[in-house]
């Protein structure tokens, strides 16, 4: 036995063991997917069929090679049916052709049977790299099956590749038609049969082949296939030059060398070697990137334009304006047909569409907080595919996968980036199809992420900026209804002034009117004279009511005095609804006092007491109109209702309403300045309730606690010092 035949059969052991490992590995990665179980037996075929070639290279007894050879048929004959299967599977064609899979594995069992006859093997050809039994009839008509649906495996792949209109099919189906050349090549192994002498190289391809597959069928995120060829032809081409480059220097020049360096001339080519082998990956990393960059040099442009934008993108303010820029550049630098952006509404608990670009297509407007591809995205932090997502549904048939792929078809997505700003998730981006139909490649979706942490920085800038801009405007507002206040002094003069000038004028005429003699007139005129005194003691009746309207002004106004009184529940209430009945409709509600008339009472300031007890009716009266407008619910009426209860010294006071109530997430920030949940166009300064709370908690040492549930109503509790 030659040390080749040995070295040749440790080889095909070595592929052996690789070849059922990779088996199980991909079927354990997917145990319910046909592709994945179709993989495994063509595997466990290859390593049959390797083995025992294997065991035949290591024997010497021309019987029991001849009888190993026939038995590698046995693993052989079922390859043209396995292949063909796969195939149909991979371009989802199986259930098209079940009577074609059912003849194609009737055809390799009647193969099976006719092996130990000698029509289909018999006698034995001998060459340098091994030995061969010797092809007849019945394998020759094999072989002829064997190219028929080889032909017809690679014609399916090739349709498939032309028809799909998914840019990671497509390279996929290039991953299974460069496989399958390979896989082709492997054919060679049959010439000995022929009595043709080739050299063994073909046992090396049935690994890379299925190699080759297991990758296309495990890894969800393959990498462009130009890109694969690319890199693995610049790495064969370098390491085949330093490891080869040695040895032909050892066989062309080992007479030249000994003449030179005598015993030592293998030092030679030792050193070239090792020097070949210190600079090959140097070599190997050079060549890449050159062949790379004219190779994704489109790729590349853009991926440069988008790191840019991200760092420039900073410095916008407006945040419409800085969404519209993202989705214009992703757009127009990488050619996509689709972009937009959702960013968390925290009021609507949803991811609102804020910007998109394809005037073409409808948008999905919104998508709920509680949402399986809102959790997938923030539990993963990483781009969802669909391509993947879709392979994965297929595969696997979970329920996760199903409803993912349904959410990202009703956002027409083929990518959705998700932003975040340390564990804050912002929104994310929606990305269509490349026009030229390629793939993105694991580069673009790095770039993408990267383009969407910086994306969000931006828009907490911005959006930090509209809320310091709207609280800059809250400010000034509070500032002007401040000097209203300061003024209102002088302003209920000038109008109590005007009032009692009308006041007196109509008086006096009334009194001449009843002076003057008019029986004399005709009856219009007297009718005429009757409806002019009328209408002047209507003008005074009003101009009594809008006298007491400047007084309540006046008294909401002014700032309260020092110095505390005893007060009743009801002289709070009465003054507090007098006032505002001028601001809300007061019939649109129930106010209801539930509560004892010998309460004892409490020791406060009138004036600012019911400063508070107003901010409580109009923050309620809002609240319940919010509720009727939003829920819609039959027989809905807004309540309002305020008890009391003594309690070891203090008055508890519960002012409750059935309004709209406040989110979870609100409500720790219910009393903070400016903060305010009122949506509508009368929507408040959101110092209200923080100046109710210094009026209650510091000028009256009361306290003040708040309840509310969203969609059900709001109550505070308050507690007030009884006077003694």
């Amino acid at each position: 036995m030659s040390k080749t035949f040995v070295t040749i059969a440790i080889i095909l052991l070595i592929e052996t063991i690789f070849l059922f490992a990779l088996a199980t590995f991909v079927y354990f990665k997917n145990r319910k997917s046909k592709q994945n179980i179709l993989f495994f037996f063509f595997s466990l075929v290859g390593a049959m069929y390797l083995f025992l070639t294997a065991m035949m290279l290591l024997n010497t007894d021309k019987k029991i090679i001849i009888n190993l050879d026939k038995s590698i048929y046995i693993a052989v004959v079922f390859m043209p049916s396995l292949m063909y299967h796969l195939g149909l599977t991979f371009a989802k064609r199986e259930r098209y052709h079940p009577l074609r899979i059912k003849i194609s594995y009737l055809i390799s069992i009647v193969f099976l049977v006719t092996i130990p006859s000698r029509y289909f093997l018999d006698g034995l050809f001998q060459y340098q790299w091994g030995y061969h039994a010797k092809a007849q009839i019945l394998h020759h008509i094999f072989m002829v099956v064997f190219f028929v649906y080889a032909v017809t495996y690679l014609v399916t792949i090739y349709q498939y590749y032309k028809t799909t209109t998914s840019s990671v099919e497509r390279n996929q189906a290039k991953y299974f038609l460069v496989a399958s050349f390979i896989l082709l090549m492997t054919s060679t192994q049959f010439l000995p049969a022929y009595s043709i002498v080739v050299f063994p190289v073909a046992y090396l391809y049935p690994p890379m082949y299925l190699a080759l597959i297991a990758y296309t069928i495990v890894r969800h995120r393959l990498m462009d296939i130009s890109v694969a060829i690319t890199r693995t032809s610049i790495f064969i081409l370098v390491y085949t030059l330093i490891l080869g480059l040695p040895f032909a220097v050892a066989g062309w020049s080992k007479i030249w060398l000994i003449e030179i360096f005598g015993t030592n001339w293998w030092m030679l080519p030792l050193g070239l070697m090792a020097a070949l082998a210190t600079f090959g990956p140097f070599i190997y990393i050079y060549v890449e990137r050159k062949a790379e960059e004219r190779l994704l040099r489109e790729q590349r442009r853009y991926q440069e334009t988008l790191k840019q934008a991200s760092v420039g993108m900073t410095r916008i303010r407006n945040l419409h304006r800085l969404l519209d820029l993202i989705t214009h550049i992703v757009t127009k630098t990488v050619r996509i047909s689709y972009a937009a952006i959702y960013l968390y509404d925290e009021d609507a608990d949803k991811f609102v569409l804020q910007v998109s670009r394809d005037k073409g297509r409808v948008s999905l407007p919104a998508i709920e907080a509680k949402n399986i591809l809102i959790d997938h995205v923030t539990k993963n932090r990483e781009p969802l595919v669909f391509e993947e997502v879709k392979r994965q549904m297929e595969d696997t048939h979970k329920e996760e996968f199903i409803q993912l792929e349904e959410q990202m078809r009703l956002l027409t997505a083929s990518v959705v980036i998700p932003s975040f700003l340390e564990d804050k998730f912002m929104g994310f981006i929606v990305l269509g199809d490349k026009i030229s139909g390629q793939i993105y490649t694991p580069e673009d979706l790095n770039v993408f992420q990267v383009l969407a942490s910086q994306a969000a920085l931006a828009i907490e800038n911005a959006q930090f900026y509209d809320e310091a801009k709207e609280m800059q405007e809250q400010i000034a507002q509070a500032e002007k209804m401040a000097t209203v206040g300061t003024m209102a002094d002088g302003l209920s003069h000038q109008i109590n002034n005007r009032f009692y000038a009308l006041s007196l004028i109509a008086g006096d005429t009334i009194d001449t009117i009843k002076l003057t003699n008019t029986s004399s007139c005709s009856g219009e005129i007297q009718e005429m004279i009757k409806s002019i005194s009328r209408a002047l003691e209507r003008i005074q009746a009003n101009v009594m009511q809008g006298g007491e309207v400047v007084k309540g002004i006046l008294k909401y106004t002014r700032k309260g005095e020092e110095n505390f009184e005893d007060l009743t529940l009801d002289q709070i209430l009465d003054g507090t609804l007098e006032m505002v009945q001028y601001k809300v409709k007061l019939q649109e509600i129930d106010i209801m006092r539930d509560y004892s008339k010998d309460l004892p009472k409490i020791k406060g300031n009138l004036i600012q007491l019911q400063e508070a007890f107003f901010n409580f009716i109009d923050n309620a009266y809002d609240s319940t109109v919010e509720r009727r407008e939003t829920l819609k619910e039959n027989g809905y009426r807004g309540k309002i209702s305020v008890s009391a209860t003594p309690k070891n010294g203090m008055l508890e006071i519960v002012v409750q309403d059935n309004g709209m109530g406040v989110k979870d997430e609100n409500i720790k920030k219910i009393f903070t300045p400016f903060f305010t949940t009122k949506i509508s166009a009368r929507k408040g300064t959101g110092l209200g309730l923080y100046v109710i709370r210094r009026i209650i908690t510091d000028m009256h040492k009361g306290k003040i606690n708040f309840e509310s549930k969203h969609k059900q109503g709001t109550r505070f509790i308050l507690e007030l010092p009884i006077a003694k």
